[in-house]
């Protein structure tokens, strides 16, 4: 049975303040707890229904057994799914390699199924580190690890100051902009940054200089623009080598 200080304690994880401030976050459902269980991440605590604890602990871990009318009190989902735990951020902030690796980088980027959408489709393509504006919406936002579908247990996202980033990045910078080389005839990199920006302003203009291959992906349609997340989903089908 859950007390008045657990719903709390919970509720105040679905603000990004408190999820700093505890350097805690919250996740939800059977094959994502599962997975951070199977992780290098911390449980700090979960919170089940007696189906979840009979059925799917894969570790008998000690379980807050709740009803689903518990479950629902504490939940972020429009239906709640079996399980919630509360999860340990990792600590190092430590920035990645560039050189050796395609990195994409992130300006500004508002949404968060946005986000965890790019995390996802990150991790189908093999790109496993993803630098961010400060500007961009925080990764461990509840509907970020739910777009994720699990994917950022395998994909690092960083949260840097960007200029300094690509100033002191010695491989190509490609850019998606409106007037650009088309992304369908570019020779896949060895290594590089793919630089993506924000859902209606673009990349930011102190950043434009600094694009040293600046990509589009060619309109043929009437579309006035397409999704951050569609259009980073095509440029790295084209630019991520099989």
């Amino acid at each position: 049975m859950l007390s008045k200080n657990e719903v709390k304690v919970i509720q105040s994880l679905c603000h990004k303040k408190q999820r700093q401030k505890e350097g805690l976050f919250i996740a939800e459902g059977v094959k994502l707890v599962e997975e951070i269980i199977q992780s290098d991440y911390r449980v700090k605590k979960i919170f089940a229904t007696e189906k979840w604890q009979s059925e799917s602990n894969p570790k008998n871990l000690i379980t807050t057994v709740v009803s689903d009318d518990e479950l629902a009190r504490i939940s972020s989902l429009q239906t709640p799914n079996q399980v919630l735990a509360i999860v340990h951020q990792p600590t190092s902030t430590e920035l990645p390699q560039i050189s050796r690796n395609l990195t994409l980088v992130l300006d500004g980027i508002q949404d968060p199924g946005n986000l965890g959408t790019i995390i996802r489709i990150s991790d189908w393509f093999g790109i496993n580190q993803i630098i961010c504006s400060h500007q961009t919406v925080e990764l461990y936002n509840p509907k970020v690890i739910q777009a994720t579908m699990g994917s950022f247990l395998r994909v690092k996202v960083f949260y840097a100051e960007l200029k300094s980033v690509l100033e002191n990045a010695n491989v190509p910078i490609f850019g998606a902009l409106l007037n650009g080389q088309t992304v369908y005839g570019i020779s896949k990199p060895e290594e590089g940054i793919i630089l993506i920006g924000n859902e209606g302003q673009g990349i930011n203009k102190e950043l434009l200089p600094l694009i040293t291959n600046p990509i589009t992906i060619p309109k043929i349609g009437g579309a006035e623009s397409l999704n951050a997340a569609v259009a980073t989903g095509i440029i790295l089908s084209h630019l991520c080598k099989v």
